[in-house]
């Protein structure tokens, strides 16, 4: 089955494999689950991403709870939808529980943290909320 919203599939998958403290969790791979896994990985709320096949076959597997058998996720959430999408300029990118959590941003120059965006005053589509 086709996801519609391949993002928010993501997030799902993950919330669901730490609901009930799955190791590693597979999905489909695109270059966009991929840059947002980077981002988890780089600030790390999750352990790491990894990919397996080629062509069609092709799965991104990441790895969301660390040796100690925790996860530091609480809450993943998608702020903008197919629906309704969600933009802000680099002085308004919303701050996640007073700067302890971490918003993912798709801008012009590609997809990064808000604090990364705002740094280079770049302003886009705010994909997800982590914390």
């Amino acid at each position: 089955m086709v996801s519609t919203d391949p993002i928010a599939d993501m997030l799902t998958r993950i919330r669901n494999a730490l609901s009930v403290r799955q190791e590693e969790v597979k999905m489909p791979y695109s270059k966009i689950k991929h840059s947002v896994a980077e981002i988890l990985v780089a600030n790390k709320y999750i352990v790491a991403a990894t990919f397996e096949g080629e062509g069609i076959n092709k799965e991104l597997v990441l790895k969301v709870i660390n040796e100690n058998g925790m996860s530091p996720i609480t809450e993943l959430s998608r702020i903008s939808k197919p629906g309704r999408r969600v933009y802000s300029k680099a002085k308004e990118l919303p701050v996640v529980k007073q700067g302890r959590g971490l918003v993912i941003v798709s801008t012009s120059k590609g997809i990064m943290t808000g604090s990364e965006a705002k740094e280079k005053k770049l302003g886009g589509e705010v994909l997800c909320k982590v914390y």
